[in-house]
């Protein structure tokens, strides 16, 4: 299958959203998530279906669909403004006719009474200011569902055609509402005005990323020094990156050493020292001196660009606490049009009052607008995602960030988790020719503990070498056969141990044909900030280490993190972490922190899994969750803004539900005035955005 990309127009309220998901998801092969705040769709289609297939599908129930671009360019709301300053000029009047009504007020202006004044004025805010709610209620209507633009036309026009009888068949007293349906389009409209005003700063932590990606770099040829565009860079090229300015793609220092400010990769604000060989990566800062590196990854292969399209991925996906309000949302509207009309019957031909039968049943139609349902949760997760991107946190979407904020267990690996993975051989036993042997051997691996042997002298010649995953390596070192790795290679080969005294040292053992003939103990220093994470994480969940290291060596890393015995799985290969991960699903929902490597098939299975990502090796598809960087600092902060994302949709949600609940009744009742439902619906939705838009400046960087 293939992804697709497409922005809509004309979408006004989550039934609109919905209904284009409903039509899009009964074709076969396709799989449509629309967003009703980014006025975007996500499809998953097979390969047969062409993008022209789906534009046209969703253009025939009424609606505009168009490809993507990469960055939704920033909305004019021009149009928008002037519409609403005029229909405020027009209404204006007409609201003050409202306010003449109230008992003891002083002004009056006979001539706003005049029936043909009002009708002059509410004319044009009906049909001209008000025909994008006639054109939403009919594309609606004809795709055979019911939006907010039903609601607000059919209630407007009720006020304004009734008043126009009222005009023509009792000139001398009329019963007049022309105000009713001029205010609530106004009103209605300034709503919008200030939504998307909000809205619009919901991607701000996109386009400020977008922002980091250097302009220009600067291209060695021959000596020379030469200012080209970014886009113009070609991987192999010689890039120059002075002091004070941005590293334009990814590659490689190959002359001179710096300090690089990588705080919009990793969140951490301490520079980071880079010599030559080292990795760099676009849009991070030289803070020292001048370098010259390599290019190696250009264009949308970029760290940035990655991280871009991971944040884009996370604001297009829907929570399941999401899909329930699209639920509700799709059966609200015809609900309410029908205790609008219910309301309208009671009182016209129950209680014989035709004025409070219209009043109320508009009223009822206004505050039922279920636009705050639909922009409950996706406005938090841009919000909650993209403040997160810019501590150095990326989760792959919302489903993602609402499940790690239930985890009730968090397992750790240990290795390069918990510990700093760069492990020092601190004790040496047994035969030292075999031992120098050994230390050629372990030069020929990548493996943390093999880098860390090799650090010790040795001698001879390696002529074969074969790795053994989580095990260790056989190899023959000038003609002697030897064995080297774990306890558990060790007893798989039948080798009694020695009673060398390891206690929580990580122990590399040496054999030869007739046994183990020499060993190397190995110690890993703890991260720093692993006990704070550990000791902020017991108070809420459960805590593990998982590891493939010995059982006494996870005991005395469990010890010095307050992590009870029980909680220790050791001795564990890479390929059965997945096995004990799923046990523990048994017990709740499980989080899984590792490297991202050998932790591969243990993240999958996790109900979330959380890698580090480190320079530009990091594959962020690979986890549920990346935290940039090595900080383990990270998970806490993860969880913390998945924590507070969920607490934001919540109060979204409730106050959503409560205020229809609360609204529709007291409408009903006639204790509303159509133009005051208006104003509080038109609130609503803006408070709602203002709410999740108070996550910019929420989480942080726990224990620093």
């Amino acid at each position: 299958m293939k992804t697709v990309e497409l922005s809509i127009q004309g979408m006004t309220c989550a039934a609109c959203s919905a209904r284009i998901e409903k039509v899009l998801n009964k074709m076969d092969g396709v799989e449509a998530t629309v967003n009703l705040p980014l006025e975007t769709a996500t499809i998953r289609v097979e390969d047969g279906i062409t993008e022209e297939e789906l534009i046209a599908r969703i253009e025939k129930i009424g609606y505009g669909a168009a490809h993507k671009v990469e960055m939704t360019p920033k909305r004019d709301l021009r149009p928008l403004e002037r519409k609403v300053l005029i229909s405020s000029l027009l209404s204006a009047p007409l609201l003050l006719v409202m306010i003449t009504h109230i008992p003891g007020f002083m002004f009056h202006a006979d001539w706003l009474m005049n029936p043909w004044w009002q009708f002059a004025l509410a004319t044009p805010v009906q049909f001209w200011i008000g025909a994008q709610f006639y054109q939403g209620a009919y594309k609606s209507l004809k795709s055979g569902s019911a939006n907010m633009d039903v609601l607000v036309a059919t209630g407007t026009s009720a006020a304004y055609f009734y008043s126009v009888f009222e005009m023509l068949a009792h000139p001398m007293h009329p019963a007049l509402y022309f105000e009713t349906s001029a205010v609530l389009i106004t009103l209605v409209l300034v709503g919008k005005w200030l939504e998307a005003r909000a809205k619009e700063k919901t991607t701000d932590a996109l386009k400020s990323l977008l922002s980091l990606q250097a302009k220009e770099a600067i291209l060695l040829v021959d000596g020379e020094e030469r200012a080209v565009a970014v886009e113009l860079v070609r991987a192999g090229d010689m890039l120059v990156v002075r002091p004070g300015e941005k590293v334009p793609v990814d590659g490689r220092i190959i002359e001179g050493e710096t300090i690089i400010d990588e705080s919009m990769l990793t969140g951490e604000s301490i520079p980071t020292e880079k010599a030559m060989g080292a990795e760099i990566v676009g849009g991070t800062i030289n803070r020292s001196h001048r370098v010259v590196m390599q290019a190696e990854r250009v264009g949308s292969e970029t760290m940035l660009a990655q991280i871009v399209r991971v944040v884009e991925q996370a604001q297009t996906d829907k929570a399941p606490i999401q899909r329930q309000a699209d639920r509700i949302s799709g059966v609200f509207v015809p609900i309410v049009v029908a205790i609008s009309a219910v309301t309208f019957a009671v009182w016209a031909f129950g209680f014989g009052n035709l004025d409070m039968a219209i009043r109320s049943s508009i009223a009822v139609l206004v505050i039922a607008c279920p636009c705050a349902l639909g922009l409950a949760t996706p406005t938090s997760i841009m919000v909650g995602t993209g403040r997160a991107a810019e501590q150095g946190v990326l989760f792959k979407g919302g489903g993602q960030l609402e499940s790690l904020n239930g985890a009730d267990i968090v397992v750790f690996d240990k290795t390069g988790t918990l510990t700093n993975g760069t492990p020092e051989v601190v004790a040496t036993f047994g035969d030292e020719t075999l031992m120098r042997q050994a230390v050629m051997a372990e030069r020929q691996s990548t493996h943390p503990l093999a880098t860390a042997i090799g650090k010790l002298d040795g001698t001879g010649r390696v002529e074969q070498m074969e790795e053994l995953a989580g095990r260790g390596l056989k190899a023959v070192v000038d003609g002697n056969e030897l064995l080297i790795g774990s306890v558990r290679l060790m007893e798989e080969a039948g080798f009694s141990l020695p009673d060398w005294k390891m206690g929580a040292m990580t122990p590399v053992y040496v054999a030869d044909a007739s046994g183990i003939q020499a060993a190397f103990g190995l110690k890993d220093r703890l991260k720093q900030g692993s006990r704070d994470v550990v000791a902020e994480l017991a108070k809420t969940r459960a805590v593990y280490v998982l590891t493939g290291d010995r059982k006494e060596v996870a005991l005395d890393v469990a010890r010095e993190l307050g992590i009870p015995a029980s909680n220790v799985i050791a001795e564990v290969l890479p390929v059965e972490k997945a096995d004990h991960v799923e046990a523990l699903k048994k017990k709740g929902r499980v989080a899984m922190v590792g490297d991202g490597m050998n932790d591969a098939p243990a993240l999958a299975v996790a109900d979330v899994g959380i890698a580090f990502g480190s320079g530009t090796d990091v594959a962020l598809e690979a986890a549920d969750v990346t935290v940039m960087g090595k900080d383990v600092v990270g998970v806490n902060r993860a969880l913390e803004m998945s924590r507070l994302t969920m607490k934001n949709i919540r109060q979204n949600l409730f106050w959503a539900l409560a205020y229809n609940s609360l609204g529709i009744p007291v409408a009903a009742a006639g204790l509303l005035a159509p133009w005051i439902a208006g104003a509080a619906m038109a609130f609503s939705s803006v408070s709602v955005v203002l709410n999740a838009l108070r996550l910019k400046t929420q989480g942080g960087h726990p224990h620093e």
